[in-house]
């Protein structure tokens, strides 16, 4: 059966094979998350008093961050004898929403009917990219995006356009509508609402050309075709990519996402692991292949949808589509998708194309951008020069890649004698701090301001004595590049007889380099910006024991 299954579904066998690999991601990454989180948590609960509380704010940062659930933090909280500030919690939670909120609002008016309504809309850009056309309605919106007209757009309905609105990944088309009288208004994008193109323009004169509208008007719409030609590009190197993709990486390779601007095309795409260099190299291969054989486009408007899925026409998933349906194909053996967008009428017109980033967007979804044209041409430009750039550096080196290793293990060998030296130095200031031990009866306090090279190389001097002296209490300061740095280090017996917190006393002391800090009750650290108050913090820090 098992033999039968994989012969006559191997697509959905690879689907699958998939989606437990992705679960099995999905879940290593849970459990990073999770461990994070619980260390993160556990160094909160370490410096709360006890039958205090775990504040609004932290809590809402366990859960923003690193995805804990607000009453998992509650549950371990009570274990450990604290609770949480589940109105502060909430409070935090709001401010967020309201965040979100705010940045999103739009305040539109109604819409100025200049012609009548009832009309047949048609959409001729597939086809042409100028058009005798009518508006039939505008309205003004009020909108924090719009500042160069102080906040407000125009929104311009026509009833024919060559004015291709945003859908599918594609962006708008932008360009212009001129006048009888000459006067142009500059549009800036196009989107659609409720089965209507709706043309945006920011520009600042286009609320007085559009007041002298009336019924009987005629402008011409002008798309930019430059950025027309660009975005299109874009937009079917990006169909060549993906049937690249399933040759190199398999058939399970789905769209979750996509963006075509005149810049670049950003691709999401289903898939367990990183595109390796080696991988990416070869996708970009077959795509510039079929590039330079100038497949021409095969445009079928109007297909039945269950005959053109019957032909082998890939459909995108999460999209909708009508009953009737555009197949736009590049060769039938290659590349057969359902698709809306615009598109070269040769896949010579593409140029080259040319990766530029692979990235991770969650589990099982991965993300890469690319150039097309004249953009992928001056990002391999721009590589070239720097290659160039390096041969300069290196004079004398013909073999680049040779010539970066040796600096490299220059470099680290360099790297090891430093440490060394360095170790060196911090051996001496320990020597010179054990003749600073002050005697607070049975307690051993060092508390001085001390040269180091790094935040790390205190944090290690701090330990090493902590293991060579008995009854520690150690309060000790440094400038690290310019910043002040302090670290308090106490030795445990002493933390359970006094009563001392080290985590708590850093806090209070690092008020003088107007900073702050944490940790537990036997080792915190603490940064600030005025390094004129380390000394004034480390004697603070004897009077907790004095």
């Amino acid at each position: 059966l098992a033999a039968q299954f994989d012969g006559v579904f191997p697509e959905l066998k690879a689907q699958q094979d998939f989606i437990q690999r992705v679960i099995l991601e999905e879940e290593n990454s849970f459990l990073r998350t999770l461990e994070t989180g619980l260390k993160r948590l556990d160094d909160i609960i370490k410096v709360t008093e006890k039958n205090g509380s775990i504040d609004g704010n932290t809590v809402f940062e366990l859960s923003d961050t690193f995805g804990f659930p607000s009453d998992l933090t509650a549950l371990i909280a009570r274990e450990n004898g604290l609770s949480i500030d589940e109105e502060g919690f909430k409070t935090a939670l709001q401010a967020q929403k309201d965040r979100s909120r705010k940045d999103s609002t739009k305040e539109a008016t109604d819409w100025v009917i200049v012609s009548d309504e009832d009309f047949d809309f048609e959409f001729v850009g597939y086809d042409e990219t100028e058009t005798q056309s009518k508006i039939t309605k505008y309205r003004k919106v009020k909108t924090k995006t719009a500042a160069s007209t102080g906040g407000i757009e125009y929104h311009i309905v026509l009833d024919k356009t060559p004015f291709y609105a945003e859908m599918g990944g594609q962006v708008g088309d932008s360009g212009a509508l001129v006048v009888s009288s000459g006067q142009s208004i500059n549009i800036s994008d196009t989107k659609k609402e409720n089965d209507l193109f709706i043309h945006i323009s920011t520009d600042k004169k286009a609320g007085e050309i559009l007041s002298n509208i009336d019924a009987n008007n005629v402008v011409t719409a002008k798309i930019d075709t430059t950025r027309r030609q660009r975005i299109t590009q874009n937009h079917t190197a990006t169909h060549l990519m993906l049937s690249a993709m399933r040759q190199v990486l398999g058939s399970h390779i789905s769209q979750k996402g996509s963006f075509q601007n005149e810049e670049v095309t950003r691709f999401d795409f289903a898939h367990f692991s990183k595109v390796t260099d080696e991988e990416l190299a070869k996708i970009e291969e077959i795509v510039n292949h079929k590039i330079r054989e100038n497949i021409k486009l095969d445009e079928k408007r109007n297909v039945p949808i269950q005959e053109a899925v019957a032909s082998g026409a890939t459909a995108t998933f999460g999209e909708k589509y009508g009953d009737f349906v555009r197949v736009i194909t590049f060769d039938p053996t290659f590349s057969v998708e359902l698709c809306g967008g615009t598109h070269v009428p040769a896949t010579g017109e593409i140029g080259m194309f040319k990766f530029v980033a692979e990235s991770s967007v969650s589990a099982g979804v991965r993300r890469v951008e690319a150039y097309t044209g004249e953009k992928a041409m001056s990002e391999i430009n721009k590589q070239l020069a720097i290659i160039e750039e390096l041969k300069e550096l290196f004079k004398g080196q013909n073999d680049l890649v040779k010539a970066v290793k040796a600096l490299q293990e220059e470099r680290n060998s360099l790297s090891k004698k430093i440490e060394i030296l360095e170790n060196e130095k911090l051996q001496e200031v320990k020597e010179k701090l054990y003749a600073k031990i002050i005697s607070v009866g049975e307690i051993n306090m060092i508390a001085e301001v001390v040269e180091v090279p790094s935040a790390d190389a205190l944090k290690q001097l701090a330990y090493e004595l902590k293991a060579k002296i008995g009854d520690l209490y150690c309060v000790l300061g440094a400038e690290v590049n310019g910043k002040p740095q302090l670290a308090v280090m106490i030795a445990e017996n002493l933390v359970a007889s006094k009563s001392l917190n080290a985590g708590q006393i850093i806090k209070e002391i690092a008020k003088e380099i107007k900073g702050g800090g944490g940790g537990q009750p036997f080792f915190a650290t603490a940064g600030g910006n005025d390094v004129s108050g380390l000394k004034n913090a480390v004697e603070k820090g004897k009077s907790f024991v004095s």
